[in-house]
């Protein structure tokens, strides 16, 4: 299932518990998908330099980085035999605690799903162009 489509991955803040909700309630009805596998990436309280971390603002060159999600997304595709997938990530301002990556992915079975988002999350964090910037208390 490849869709051509280059998608705008970016949300403004935090990803909410509900769209992540949400997101899977939508899939119900696909009869054939037998497992999904979900990212949810959490923005930790790190102590750096004995100042704590409250938050962390991202930023990115959105063209650029839709591209690249886009070319990682169809290249999980040509690897993996999957239904679909999904990501999401924050821009701007995200307090610890909540959600700045989403990536859910779904297929006939389970194997699958949790070989291909290791690979797509590891490939988001190393060719994204996605920057941020840790804010402190």
């Amino acid at each position: 299932m490849k869709d051509k489509k280059i998608k705008n991955v970016f949300r403004k803040g935090p990803i909410p518990a509900e769209f992540i909700g949400e997101a899977i309630a939508k899939h119900q009805v696909k009869t054939q998908i037998g497992a999904h596998a979900i990212f949810a990436g959490q923005i930790r309280a790190d102590e750096i330099d004995e100042k704590k971390v409250v938050a962390i603002e991202y930023t990115s060159y959105e063209e650029m980085a839709n591209l690249k999600f886009h070319e990682i997304r169809e290249g999980t595709f040509d690897k993996y035999d999957l239904t679909c997938m999904h990501i999401y990530h924050s821009l701007g301002l995200v307090p610890t605690g909540e959600i700045s990556l989403f990536v859910f992915v779904s297929a006939p079975h389970r194997k699958i799903v949790f070989e291909a988002l290791e690979y797509v999350v590891d490939e988001i964090k190393a060719k994204a162009p996605v920057f941020g910037k840790e804010i402190f208390n």
